[in-house]
């Protein structure tokens, strides 16, 4: 008789076996088991958190993170020290011509199908398993990646390249047709109800066991579909090997090697997805739950009874009967509430399941589970020959010694932070800034001087160089700097760091009411607010995604780099990156603060449950790194070109001209200085006392970076900054826009996000904060 302990008193390097998960939330335990957390499988505590939670386990060949009061309701037995698994050491043949197995349909000359002209495929596949890498090179187009779970959080079309009549969405990752998560909602109803004509499943080769879960399910929707296996390239370099044409016989599908990184096999799969979606050629009819042993025939038994009960209903609700009958199996009360059965059906259906539970000796979610797992497991015994660690793996296990380990991993957090910023703010960035603001004002001074040789006229001349090229100039100069940011936090994406961050530092934001996968949009949103907002759909709590999205915007955003960089060379020249640095933790601290003041009085209640896959570190991919430093770049000079083009324009006409709109003299007679004079007074305990400055808060509301071109407009360059600002004041002023309302795009992203209440609210909300700290900061920093 085994001893039955929970999975949280398991010792780290130990191995177990699952009896049963019993979470009372049911959708958590649903995704915890289409994780392949199921009764019955082997699982290993590799690591505990630096800060005693959450815990890293190691199953069906990944790495799962989960917080220990998930583990203390996961039952074990058979508690043993780690021991080196035997496998197959088997060479499958090299595939030279890949088969048609799945689709002998297309070669039927006779076949009466009529042919599909415009095409519409759906890219499905797990979080992290390489979709919009492999939409990217389908299309040419440059959506953002990154090696974390969840970085498409919202559908984007494409039209296949060379193929103008194929239309490809890529849909946000998911792990089951039984959605956690609201943007596996969107997967989910996208099939369901935008019924494309095909589907590529994008499998991740590394990690087929648990990846080929969805494809079952996926299968059971009779929608013509390819399977992608991608990243063959990183099994082949670990001497794994995969038979390929064995797995599309099994499955009845076309399964296509590739490397989307890499380019490799994409053509095939291009030619393959066509094939099957232009002649609507089916996955073959398979009875995966045909089986001998007495859980299976159980299950066997009770899926087939129902769909004699429900066959009529769902052809009335446009769904395959044999994903419906799953469906209420599993209780899924969308699909039931579409099927409309009658009390009748009803019962008859929960008699069959209480029936198959008895049999199986488990709920009816657990045995569906079981009977996929276990069918995939006979494909992966007889068809996939792992290695004994890959590459990746290895170089996973020795970088996490020192970024997870338990006295190093908090440290080594701060330590890349702060060296990012230091090299992006220190004499590193400051010399690109130099050289950029040189060549920008030799710029200026040719069109200068060619303006004068052509006399033009001095009112238009001063409009074009002391207003828009003073103003775009003035904010051109800091491209370097936000090249410079967005090259290491792209590195930081690609690598995996970012999931291990979360790892990390959940048990310490637990303790201001957030999980620790919200640690990923608030590091986006040092780059940008906007996607770091949006990428918080992946957060399974509406509670924690209103957190998140209200707190995100106290990261110090790429937009307010300029006016970092432009007072600090005026009055922290010897210490720019500390100055710069300071700012950021003001930030943070403030998020913080904020964040356990809502938990406290908005947003009571339980956190939302840590559940997340560890991917492995990758080297990170130069392409991705440069495509995403160049649209970065080029939505900043866009930014300088179209937002601040006309911000100054404006600015320059107020400054120039009074309420009679005659050209004066001295700007303090303008419609400028008027309107600034009404809201010095705010201001002036913050010991900021000119119309000049105050002003420039007005038009960083449109976007942050016109704060400088607007002082520059008004005040001129940084000399003349001294003569307006005390370093006190220079802080104080820096604070404020550290912490003021965000840009316009970002209001209007939370609103629509969150809905209009909340968009206003944090417009208020923000600016309250950044007064009083601006208060606090200055007044203190006069008393010492």
């Amino acid at each position: 008789m085994y001893k039955i302990i929970t999975l949280n008193r398991l010792k780290v390097g130990e191995e177990a076996y699952v009896v049963s998960v019993e979470c009372k939330d049911k959708a958590l335990r649903s995704h915890i088991m289409d994780m392949g957390l199921t009764p019955g499988v082997e699982v290993q505590l590799i690591k505990v958190a630096p800060l005693g939670d959450p815990i890293e386990l190691r199953l069906r060949g990944y790495e799962l993170t989960i917080r220990k009061d998930i583990a203390s309701k996961i039952r074990i037995r058979d508690i043993h020290t780690s021991h080196e698994h035997i496998r197959k050491n088997i060479k499958f043949d090299e595939i030279l011509e890949h088969s048609r197995i799945g689709e002998q349909n297309i070669l039927d000359k006779t076949s009466k199908v009529k042919p599909k002209e415009k095409i519409k495929l759906a890219l499905v596949g797990n979080q992290n398993c390489g979709k919009t890498t492999l939409f990217n090179q389908l299309t040419g187009s440059n959506q953002h990646v990154g090696n974390f779970p969840g970085v498409t959080i919202e559908k984007k079309d494409g039209i296949i390249l060379n193929n103008k009549n194929i239309t490809i969405t890529d849909l946000p990752g998911i792990y089951s047709l039984s959605p956690y998560s609201k943007e596996e909602i969107v997967t989910r109803n996208f099939i369901l109800n935008d019924k494309p004509d095909g589907i590529i499943n994008i499998i991740d080769a590394t990690n087929i066991e648990r990846n080929l879960f969805l494809t079952l399910q996926l299968m059971e929707l009779n929608v013509p579909m390819v399977i992608a296996l991608n990243m063959m390239d990183e099994v082949q370099k670990s001497n794994g090997s995969i038979d390929v044409n064995s797995i599309e016989q099994m499955l009845g599908t076309p399964v296509i090697p590739i490397s989307a990184s890499k380019n490799e096999g994409l053509k095939e799969l291009v030619d393959h997805a066509i094939n099957v979606a232009k002649y609507q050629i089916y996955p073959k009819k398979i009875d995966i739950c045909m089986s001998d042993d007495n859980a299976n025939g159980a299950v066997h038994r009770c899926i087939h009874s129902i769909i004699h009960i429900i066959d009529s209903h769902a052809k009335s609700a446009e769904l395959p009967v044999r994903f419906a009958a799953t469906k209420l199996v599993e209780n899924d009360e969308l699909v039931i509430e579409k099927l409309q059965l009658d009390n009748n059906d009803i019962n008859s259906c929960k008699h069959i399941i209480a029936q198959m539970e008895e049999e199986a000796g488990l709920d009816s979610y657990a045995a569906l589970c079981d009977m996929r797992f276990n069918y995939i497991e006979g494909i992966c015994e007889n068809f996939v020959s792992k290695p004994q660690e890959t590459n990746e793996y290895k170089l996973s296990q020795s970088l996490d010694k020192v970024l997870t380990g338990k006295y190093s991993a908090i440290i080594s957090f701060i330590f890349i932070m702060s060296l990012i910023f230091y090299l992006t703010f220190g004499s590193f960035g400051s010399f690109f800034t130099q050289k950029t603001e040189l060549l920008i004002d030799y710029v200026i001074k040719i069109i200068d001087n060619g303006l004068t040789e052509y006399g033009l006229n001095t009112v238009v001349h001063s409009l074009i160089i002391n207003g828009i090229c003073a103003g775009i100039g003035s904010v051109l100069c800091f491209l370097p700097i936000i090249v410079i940011l967005f090259f290491f936090l792209s590195i930081l994406e690609d690598t995996g760091y970012m999931a291990r961050i979360a790892f990390v530092m959940d048990k310490l934001l637990r303790k201001i009411g957030l999980s620790g996968r919200s640690i990923v949009p608030m590091l986006i949103g040092f780059g940008c607010s906007v996607p770091a907002i949006m990428s918080a759909r992946t957060l399974p709590s509406d509670r924690d995604r209103k957190m998140t999205i209200l707190l995100t915007p106290f990261m110090s955003c790429s937009a307010k780099l300029p006016i970092y960089a432009l007072f600090a060379s005026a009055f922290f020249v010897n210490h720019k990156a500390e100055v710069v640095i300071g700012l950021y933790f003001i930030g943070i601290l403030v998020g913080i603060i904020f964040a356990y003041i809502v938990k406290l009085f908005i947003f009571k209640g339980d956190v939302t449950p840590f559940v997340m896959e560890l991917p492995n570190y990758r080297m990170p991919s130069a392409k991705n790194i440069y495509r995403l430093i160049y649209y970065k770049a080029k939505g900043f000079i866009t930014k300088a070109f179209t937002i601040i083009f006309w911000a100054t324009i404006v600015v320059w006409f107020l400054q120039n001209f009074n309420l009679k709109l005659d050209l004066v003299s001295n700007s303090s007679q303008s419609i400028l200085a008027n309107i600034g004079a009404l809201i010095v007074p705010i201001f002036k305990p913050l010991g900021i006392e000119r119309w000049e400055v105050s002003t420039a808060f007005i038009t960083g509301f449109m976007a942050k970076e016109s704060v400088v071109s607007t002082l520059t407009l008004l005040i001129g360059d940084v000399k003349d900054l001294v003569n307006v600002f005390t370093p006190i004041s220079a802080f104080s002023f820096l604070v404020f826009s550290l912490l003021y309302t965000p840009c316009v795009a970002t209001i209007a992203t939370v609103k629509k996000e969150l809905g209009l209440h909340y968009a206003v609210g944090i417009v208020l909300l923000q600016c309250t904060i950044a007064w009083f700290v601006s208060f606090l900061v200055y007044n203190l920093a006069i008393l010492l």
